[in-house]
């Protein structure tokens, strides 16, 4: 057996040296638009090569790849290699008929395979055709029809036409929630992106129906059913009932499971590493015992193990998760390994037409020359999605020039990243409108750029916002701003224009520590009028101001949205470093939230903020302190505190404190309600420009109920309030409602 193997062994070395021969010239025919010198880099031919059977093969694979060439002929005989080629005809023109916009068009030439001035390759039309529907269908546009036209002007050159026909746009009119929710529809509709078609939500891309939306949809109901414990929830179908109308009628079957709860935690360490190094997690693991699983709570604590792994300056770590699921509980298991010890050789990023590259290295937490771990990779990429600008991102990891190296390939799905949405409301305080766009990838850079709009009956304000989130690839954010707000109140006598522009820098101090710096350069013009107070006209005329500010927050919240434990504290003081008229703020607010039944979610919120003159410089009507409606319910707007003549002028100082319970599920579901409770307390005081005035140090309180429905025609706010103190000056109001959306 041994010697058969050798002669079989011996016989293929020896044919295929027979087979190779000695090129001494080079023979190509065919080529009309690819010159031969061009034909031989892309082929790898060189002249006095030796090439074998599977040398040819390679020049055919290397040829054929370039999509110039429809047919590659070899032939290497006597030492003469001849290449004969057949060209691809070249795209002349690339038409698309029947998308009037151009920036659409532009699109649709960016996506696709055909190219205009590229080889025209007749299988790459059925792709095109798929992938110009699916753009449309992203839009809402699920019946469009896509043709081609091949205009052949001579055998080298044609013309190729997509014509399209969009069809009409698909809405969702009813979205639908069947099965064991265990959550009621009103948060379930908060959580999907799509939404039902409504004639308030005119602008909503989310309205039109999207097989990627819906795949989103039911992403984010698994993911939120997972984070409050359900570690077997299952979206058993969606279905997508298109109705008379031409509308879908979307469905989402839920089937929750039981609810699980985290019995164990334990840590398996490689026996390379220090097991005392990991010892503090065990203080970690004892407050998430007994809880209710969710995977937030497994993240936070990996990423107290990557802090450990930092600390310690640990190389070649891999960590991954292993969860038991018993009965309806799951012990979870921490594996700390070491990985292979290899290193970053190489990292390509491919996708990218709009963004520069730059932006996805600067997210990048490994690099060219580093240790390679699976786990920085995936923080990395999670980076990379936290910017919101692409659809997908997805790696490949191949084997680099040598076993200790790997190549990192990294492809990016871009998406679009305008934003525009506009808002508007009607209440027993007046009516008010909204309008936003927004940029979140502007030029490519992954920079955000956006403009604002507010109007109610008392003001105007606009607001151009722009925002680096990762200055100069240091991880800190710098924005810029300008804005004009105008408050035109002529019951109270007076008129302002305020104009200002402002720059400033926030970044993650520590874990779960923010802090922010800031500048800002104001412009105040106020004019009153006859029937403004003796105190009111001595501030009129304009000021001037240019103020330094700082602040810091500390968010130990489970979630950022609709949070049902932790809390988060903020602070922020306001320094003049020149003013016509100085002044000292600070500013201190907190709010803590505790789930005390399955049924109710209660919240403790603080708030005090206080503005004072300095070298006996009265404080600014713009800069005086009012507590909105939402602190100190009951009350009407700006109504509360010291009163100049008949009007409220807002005090040095203002602090409350919100008692809040949220009662998920008092009503029944049919009626699309959440009700919740309250009892407010609230103060606003002191008056510097005036001794003669009341300062109004007063201890105000109101207790009550607010509901929100989410009526036929738009969402809706109500407040009952009761007050149980207030000072005489005050303006009271024991119903309070709002009508109100963005579209």
């Amino acid at each position: 057996m041994r010697k058969l193997i050798l002669t079989l062994l011996f016989i293929t070395l020896f044919s295929s040296y027979a087979l190779a021969e000695v090129v001494t010239k080079i023979q190509i025919e065919g080529n009309k638009r690819v010159s031969s010198e061009t034909v031989k880099i892309y082929g790898g031919i060189k002249k006095g090569a030796n090439y074998s059977e599977s040398d040819l093969n390679k020049i055919l694979t290397n040829l054929y790849s370039t999509n110039f060439f429809r047919d590659v002929r070899i032939n290497l005989v006597n030492g003469t290699l001849k290449v004969n080629l057949i060209e691809y005809p070249l795209i002349n023109k690339l038409l698309i008929l029947g998308e009037p916009r151009d920036k659409f068009v532009e699109e649709i030439e960016k996506i696709i395979l055909s190219k205009k001035k590229d080889s025209f390759i007749k299988n790459y039309l059925v792709k095109d055709v798929e992938t110009i529907k699916k753009l449309y269908a992203i839009s809402g546009f699920n019946s469009v029809e896509v043709k081609t036209k091949i205009k052949e002007i001579d055998k080298s050159n044609v013309d190729l036409i997509f014509e399209i026909e969009k069809g009409e746009v698909t809405k969702i009119s009813k979205i639908i929630f069947t099965g064991d929710k265990k959550v009621r529809e009103k948060r379930l509709r908060d959580i999907i992106a799509s939404e039902e078609d409504k004639f308030w939500k005119i602008i909503s891309r989310n309205t039109k129906f999207s097989q990627n939306r819906v795949k989103l949809d039911k992403r984010l109901l698994t993911n939120y059913y997972k984070s409050i414990g359900y570690y077997d929830v299952d979206i058993t179908s969606n279905s997508a009932e298109v109705k008379q109308s031409g509308n879908i009628e979307l469905t989402y079957s839920i089937d929750a499971g039981k609810r699980f709860y985290i019995k164990k935690i334990s840590t398996n360490v490689d026996p390379v590493f220090d097991k005392n190094l990991f010892f503090s997690l065990n203080d970690k693991y004892k407050k998430v015992i007994g809880s209710f699983y969710s995977p937030f709570k497994i993240t936070k604590l990996l990423e107290e193990i990557d802090e450990i792994i930092a600390n310690n300056n640990l190389q070649f770590v891999e960590h991954n998760v292993q969860e038991v699921v018993k009965g309806d509980s799951i012990n979870i298991i921490f594996n700390i390994n070491e990985g292979e010890k290899v290193l970053v050789e190489r990292v390509n990023i491919t996708g990218n037409s709009v963004t520069n590259e730059s932006v996805i290295r600067g997210e990048l937490l490994i690099d060219e020359g580093d240790p390679f771990t699976n786990l920085v990779l995936d923080k990395s990429v999670a980076k990379i999605k936290s910017r919101r600008i692409f659809n997908n991102v997805t790696t490949k990891v191949s084997e680099g020039s040598s076993k200790d190296l790997k190549v990192i390939e990294i492809a990016v799905e871009e998406k679009p990243t305008g934003e525009i949405s506009a808002g508007a409301g009607i209440g027993t305080n007046g009516g008010s409108f909204a309008f936003n766009v927004q940029e979140n990838n502007w030029l490519g850079q992954g920079k955000n750029v956006g403009f604002n709009i507010d109007v109610d009956q008392d003001s105007i304000q606009g607001t151009i916002n722009y925002s680096d989130p990762n200055y100069d690839f240091l991880g800190n954010s710098l924005n810029y701003s300008l804005s004009n707000s105008t408050n035109d109140k002529p019951d109270q006598g007076y008129e302002n224009t305020v104009t200002s522009a402002g720059v400033s820098t926030s970044f993650e101090q520590y874990k779960d520590v923010f802090a922010s710096l800031g500048l800002s350069a104001s412009y105040d013009d106020l004019k009153t009028t006859t029937g403004a107070s003796d105190s009111l006209k001595k501030q009129s005329g304009t000021f001037s101001e240019f103020v330094g500010s700082y602040g810091f927050s500390l968010d130990k919240r489970n979630r950022s949205f609709m949070p049902t434990s932790g809390s988060i504290f903020k602070f922020n003081q306001s320094l003049p470093i020149y003013a016509d008229k100085s002044f000292i703020a600070n500013t201190v607010s907190s709010s803590s939230y505790n789930k005390i039944s399955e049924n109710v979610v209660g919240a403790v919120k603080v708030y005090a903020s206080n503005v004072t003159g300095l070298s006996n410089d009265d404080v600014r009507l713009n800069k005086r302190r009012y507590l909105s409606s939402k602190r100190l319910r009951g009350f009407q707007k700006g109504k509360v505190g010291p009163v100049d003549g008949k009007d409220h002028v807002g005090g040095n100082t203002a602090a409350s404190i919100n008692f809040e319970a949220s009662l998920p599920n008092f009503l029944p579901e049919s009626t699309k309600t959440d009700v919740g409770l309250f009892l407010d307390f609230g103060n606003v005081w002191g008056v510097d420009y005036d001794d003669g005035l009341d300062d109004s140090n007063k201890i105000r309180s109101s207790t009550g109920a607010a509901a929100n429905w989410l009526s036929p025609i738009g969402p809706m706010s109500f407040v009952f309030s009761k007050n149980i103190t207030k000072a005489s000056t005050d303006k009271t109001e024991s119903f309070n409602f709002n009508l109100g959306t963005t579209f």
